[in-house]
């Protein structure tokens, strides 16, 4: 009896048989393009086997797309086609490379215009709903000071006037001061 797997196991395995899965259609999908006389492209090798650019360029893989290119390069030299400076299908790549710039280019207009649009709307109700709170505070916290700089005038007021009182308190004594001296001094 054989012992029971492990989840790790069924996942590997699973993993593994996915992997295969992608290889075989990588490669029937480049064989398939040979047959019908298409441009063998690594971009394009992905797009038709629903695989990453990262599988094409795989070890076992590159090398088998690297070999239908030169198979292809050499039957179109042999062809009157030949007079082309780049294989056919460097300009597919190129073209195919060029559409994904676009509609990406596309792609981050429009999500840039949609997060321009969406803080808009978080500035304008951050804005309109604290707007009306933020003036009542700050009509409460003006209301405020302006009841305790009356109070410091008032406060001020008094202090004035009884300084004033003390000064005067102050001279008086300094003349009865002054005359006592005298007087204790001419007896």
């Amino acid at each position: 009896m054989s012992e029971p797997r492990t989840p790790a196991q069924v996942l590997r395995e699973a993993r593994q048989k996915d992997s295969r899965d992608k290889r075989a259609r990588v490669l029937s999908v480049v064989d398939q393009l040979i047959a019908d006389d298409e441009p063998v492209t690594f971009t394009g090798v992905a797009r038709a086997a629903n695989v990453s650019h990262w599988l094409v360029y795989a070890e076992g893989v590159r090398e088998h797309i690297e070999a239908a290119r030169r198979r292809q390069g050499r039957s179109a030299t042999n062809n009157a086609h030949a007079g082309a400076k780049a294989p056919a299908g460097w300009k597919v790549e190129k073209q195919l490379l060029q559409e994904d710039n676009r509609r990406l280019r596309q792609e981050v207009g429009r999500l840039k215009g949609a997060v321009r649009r969406s803080l808009g709307q978080q500035l304008d109700q951050i804005g309109a709903a604290d707007l009306g709170s933020r003036v009542d505070e700050l009509t409460t916290d003006n209301q405020r000071l302006q009841g305790e700089r009356d109070d410091a005038l008032a406060q001020v007021k008094d202090l004035t006037e009884q300084l004033s009182e003390v000064q005067d308190d102050l001279a008086g004594a300094r003349l009865s001061l002054r005359r006592v001296i005298r007087n204790e001094n001419a007896s």
